[in-house]
């Protein structure tokens, strides 16, 4: 009998796995992006959300199918396209079994000073009325505006103070963009002595070791939350090889903050001065400023700003670089906002290296808050001790506090640093509310901790509240009063939380989650709390993680009282 030998045919696919990529769809995005045959950088990995941000803007959401062709133009895997796009709450993925979003998005921002003005009752209000075939209601975390509380974005057009008449006039009006904002232009600032001190450095008649030791004379720290001494970043960014970089960051998320939007809305100027001269200390190779996606009318006054010192010749056309956050909270944090201005889900890195020595582009970076560099020609102009001579109990400086919550005048007030919160409400913000007696008080926003009235005459300032288990953080201050419920508080920030963590490391994702649920019982078990507590501040991998549980123990620690009459029971 003869065998034969029968060789199996290989199968070789004719084309990728996945759905068909429509040509229509790439011609439309080389129309709208441009030709990236023509010009490859445009296929650089750092412009995927500026590329998703300008097709969400066209289209209003973003189809499987944009994405699929965004993947085909990057020559990126349609897997890292999806990844990013979903990270970021303002993009709309819409999936091939569903329908896009109906034209008009009213967001209800739901941050706690909100909460305490109504807006869960405003959301519900909405919903209820609303036609959903053209409108959708969605909550959404804090928009910076907490003064005016309650807000909600109908477009891009914000409502302060908003009512469900006010949002329905909007609508009718079809008024979907950010207000103009009147700022200072650059021929004002500079008639004011503005950008004297960027020339100054340029020119040679300031040095960097002199500019540093102003820095350090006058106590300049990070303004944005860590409180790190200005100088020694300049210096330990110094340190390392170059190409370097400098980068911006303008995402101040965290729930009762709004200064930088309060600076940048006055004098950009200022503050562009005082980043370009942080980028010429470090010997810069481009200054890169991430902006948070809340501020759309901010976009194009730093953008006409930029153009307006291009025009004049103060900096050269493109080192300037504006990136555009997305709804990231986590972006707040320096390495997770490094992350996103290269193109990819803002999720922090492991340290170390730290981004001084490897950040951008894996490029020794410079990261500062807007206030830490706004502050930099005025202190520089009128002399460090202009600035250090300032301060209240022992404390030395100035700082900006976004004041919001139960007070007569919320707002940004600029005071001394080591105010009480007593002092700063009675001398600043008109004393509390009508009817409203000083309860407890958020020194430094959500991830701050929560202080009782009796702790309302410790100095507010870095390095005063860590024996009370809090921190001031951005100087985000949230005032409470006897009206409101605690533990409504605090799973407000639990929620916030849970919500904004990226994901990646278990204690951060999954201990959110489990406290929120141990808050919504009417017991409490504090030994519980505590433990969970400890695992999530010893082992997550940023601050977001370590921070959260800090309303939840302070409540623990001061409040059992207060609880106990608001029918939470407290055992252990």
């Amino acid at each position: 009998m003869t065998v034969q030998t029968v060789t199996p045919k290989r199968r070789f696919r004719g084309k990728p796995r996945g759905r068909d990529l429509d040509p229509s769809l790439l011609e439309g995005l080389r129309e709208l992006l441009g030709d990236e045959r023509q010009n490859a950088t445009l296929r650089r990995r750092d412009l995927l959300i500026e590329h998703l941000h300008n097709i969400q803007d066209t289209r209003g959401h973003l189809l499987l199918a944009d994405l699929r062709a965004l993947a085909a133009y990057m020559n990126l895997p349609m897997a890292t396209v999806y990844e990013t796009a979903t990270f970021y709450a303002h993009f709309d993925v819409i999936h091939d079994d569903q329908l896009p979003p109906p034209a008009v998005t009213i967001r209800v921002c739901d941050s706690l000073t909100c909460q305490l003005a109504g807006a869960e009752a405003l959301k519900a209000q909405l919903e209820a009325n609303v036609d959903i075939e053209q409108v959708r209601v969605l909550r959404a975390p804090c928009m910076g505006r907490c003064d005016a509380a309650p807000v909600a974005e109908v477009g891009h057009h914000h409502v302060l103070f908003a009512t469900q008449a006010r949002i329905a006039s909007v609508i009718e009006k079809g008024h979907f963009h950010p207000d103009p904002v009147d700022w200072q232009r650059l021929d004002n600032y500079r008639r004011e002595g503005g950008m004297a001190l960027l020339q100054a450095c340029h020119d040679g008649s300031v040095t960097v070791e002199a500019l540093m030791e102003a820095m350090q004379q006058a106590n300049l720290r990070g303004l944005g939350g860590a409180g790190f001494p200005t100088f020694k970043k300049w210096y330990f960014v110094r340190q390392e090889a170059g190409p370097r970089y400098c980068t911006i960051n303008a995402d101040e998320g965290e729930p009762g903050t709004f200064k930088d939007r309060y600076y940048l809305e006055r004098s950009p100027h200022q503050f562009l001065e005082g980043a370009l001269v942080s980028a010429w200390a470090v010997d810069a190779e481009a200054l890169y400023i991430y902006l948070r996606d809340e501020y759309p009318a901010l976009h194009s006054v730093v953008r006409e700003a930029i153009g307006e010192l291009e025009a004049a010749g103060l900096v050269a056309p493109g080192y300037i670089v504006l990136r555009r956050g997305a709804g990231a909270y986590i972006c707040g944090e320096e390495s997770a906002m490094i992350e996103s201005l290269e193109g990819k889900p803002g999720k922090p890195r492991h340290r170390p290296p730290f981004v001084a020595q490897k950040g951008l582009f894996d490029r020794p970076t410079l990261v500062n808050n807007v206030e830490t560099v706004y502050w930099i020609p005025m202190i520089w102009q009128r002399g460090a001790e202009a600035f250090s001579s300032q301060g209240r109990h022992g404390r030395v400086g100035l700082r900006s506090f976004s004041v919001s919550g139960r007070v007569k005048r919320p707002g940004v007030y600029l005071a001394p640093a080591g105010i009480t919160l007593n002092e700063l409400v009675d001398e600043y913000c008109g004393g509390m509310a009508d009817s409203h007696r000083l309860a407890a008080y958020l020194p430094g926003g959500a991830s701050g901790g929560i202080l009782p009235a009796g702790k309302a005459n410790i100095p507010l300032d870095f390095d005063t509240l860590q024996e009370h288990g809090c921190f001031i953080g951005s100087a985000a201050v949230i005032v409470l009063s006897d009206q409101d419920d605690l533990r409504g508080v605090a799973t407000n920030l639990l929620a916030f939380f849970a919500d904004e963590s990226c994901g990646q490391c278990t204690p951060c994702r999954v201990g959110t989650e489990k406290m929120l649920t141990l808050l919504e019982r009417n017991e409490w078990d504090a030994g519980l709390m505590t433990q969970l507590s400890q695992v999530m501040i010893d082992a997550s991998i940023c601050g977001l993680g370590q921070a959260a549980p800090n309303p939840v123990l302070g409540l623990l620690k001061d409040f059992r009282g207060e609880l106990a009459a608001q029918n939470v029971i407290v055992k252990g």
